[in-house]
């Protein structure tokens, strides 16, 4: 390990029943710093035996001590875990920053949103309840929302905490217990946090994890038939193939998968506060986000004046290693450099009207300069696929029928913008643009841990965050009681 990089915890194991154990097979994974492209350690390289001990340890846990703890006692161990992970939340940034190639100040925006993730799921533990269901004389109905048992969790590289809190903070306070398979490109803080949740009194086997390659690991998790739920997100082409395995098992899943997500800017938007947010939700960790700005649509008669904005702005863009803490940050791997560097070169023929810039970047690093494209048909590749790098397009439009036409132009449907002072062509532009979350003369609303969050068409299905994930993280049993 670098000095920069200091653990309490041995990434070479795995955390399985409460003790940390080597894999079985005894191998390992190449740690590696986007920033550097430097080896700076090793984790663990779990595989199905791995698995199958994490999955037996969360069964014989859900039926232990968790399985009988109340839900406000279930609440107060995610509350207690909150304040831990905001008591660390700057050594957690800083492992965050190393692990995935993302600005400190980034990296730190995730740990507290993943202490916020545990205190709102902290708090809503006990407020999950059934209904009673008026009948026919004689009957008592009501329901019942219970968890659906061991929940795996496949979570990807780009905001690991985040990630982490929004599906196991909710499937724990719903009572279930977990197996976790982090992206073998960054599972630090998933390391991290479970040694946390163990000392905020998180019993033995509730929370186990399982480091390793997607294609053993993770596919091991969503074939094992001891799995009730599977929470996945990343890319369309992986989600398929944990859908099919879950369905073998007859296992329902919660998908959040990739997006093309559109800005849509009319010529009434006041320019100068949407500004930040065209570039910034692009950009954003290295724009490898499934909810990145990646196409910004502007009516014809500001079109100009928002292409010479942005173009200034990214022309100040600072890019280098992640702890210089600068705009952008490296990628997280030579692999998705490869592919966004792809892209690029498929957009050589466009024309470019502004970069960032390369401050100081290491040598070996996974760097790619921030890339504004404008005139971009709607058709090209840079305009309808997913790029996951820090590249935008400005495609003009005429009227609304064109800028709906042109948002639901694409296979995805995550999140979508729209920016006018017209209150009508508000609503009718959020309902017609295909897209599990609209914003209105914003963008994000802040991460919004309250806000469900999930997406139409190869998006994905189902929804994260705030109490509609407890829904998706519960069974509902319905029980009628004849009495006379």
């Amino acid at each position: 390990m670098t000095s920069e990089l200091q653990l309490w915890f041995d990434p070479s194991k795995c955390l399985i029943a409460g003790e940390w154990v080597a894999p079985v097979g005894g191998q390992v994974l190449p740690l590696i710093d986007p920033s550097t492209g430097q080896d700076i350690g090793a984790i663990a390289r779990g595989q199905e035996a791995d698995i199958a001990a994490a999955v037996a340890a969360a069964e014989a846990a859900r039926h232990g001590p968790w399985g009988r703890l109340s839900a406000a006692e279930r609440g107060r161990i995610l509350l207690t875990l909150s304040r831990m992970v905001a008591a660390r939340a700057d050594d957690l940034a800083r492992i965050e920053a190393i692990d995935v190639g993302k600005p400190l100040k980034q990296a730190r925006a995730d740990a507290v949103a993943l202490a916020r993730y545990c205190e709102f799921y902290g708090g809503a533990a006990d407020k999950l309840h059934g209904q009673t269901i008026p009948y026919m004389d004689g009957y008592t109905v009501y329901t019942l929302r219970e968890p659906h048992g061991v929940t795996g969790h496949i979570v990807p590289w780009n905001y690991p905490m985040q990630i982490i809190g929004r599906s196991v903070g909710a499937a724990l306070a719903a009572g279930n217990t977990c197996v976790l398979k982090p992206a073998e490109d960054a599972c630090l803080t998933a390391l991290a946090f479970a040694d946390m949740a163990k000392a905020a009194g998180l019993p033995d086997g509730v929370l186990n994890v399982v480091p390793g390659l997607g294609a053993e690991a993770g596919a091991a998790l969503c074939a094992h038939p001891g799995v009730h739920h599977i929470s996945f997100t990343g890319s369309v082409q992986t989600g398929v193939q944990v859908q099919m395995a879950a369905a073998r098992n007859v296992v329902p899943v919660t998908l959040e998968l990739g997006g093309k997500s559109p800005q849509v800017v009319f010529d009434d938007a006041d320019l100068e506060a949407a500004l930040p947010f065209l570039v910034n939700a692009g950009i954003q960790n290295a724009g490898q986000t499934c909810s990145a700005s990646s196409r910004i649509l502007v009516q014809r008669g500001v079109y100009d004046r928002v292409v010479a904005a942005m173009a200034a702005r990214y022309q100040g863009l600072q890019v280098g290693s992640a702890l210089a803490d600068l705009d952008v940050g490296p990628l997280i791997s030579r692999k998705q450099q490869a592919i966004v560097s792809g892209f690029l070169d498929q957009g050589q023929d466009l024309q470019i009207v502004g970069q960032g810039q390369l401050v100081n970047a290491p040598n070996g690093g996974n760097f790619v300069r921030p890339t504004l494209f404008a005139g971009v048909a709607p058709s090209h590749a840079l305009a309808r696929d997913e790029i996951f790098g820090p590249v935008q397009v400005v495609i003009p439009f005429d009227d609304e029928d064109e800028a709906v036409a042109i948002a639901n132009g694409t296979d995805y449907g995550l999140v979508a913008s729209i920016w006018s002072r017209d209150g009508a062509r508000q609503m009718r532009l959020a309902r017609k643009i295909r897209a599990g979350q609209v914003f209105i003369n914003n963008y994000g609303a802040g991460g919004g841990v309250e806000l469900p969050f999930g997406g139409m068409g190869k998006s994905g299905h189902g929804r994260e965050k705030g109490f509609e994930a407890l829904y998706g993280f519960t069974v509902l049993k319905t029980v009628a009681a004849y009495h006379g």
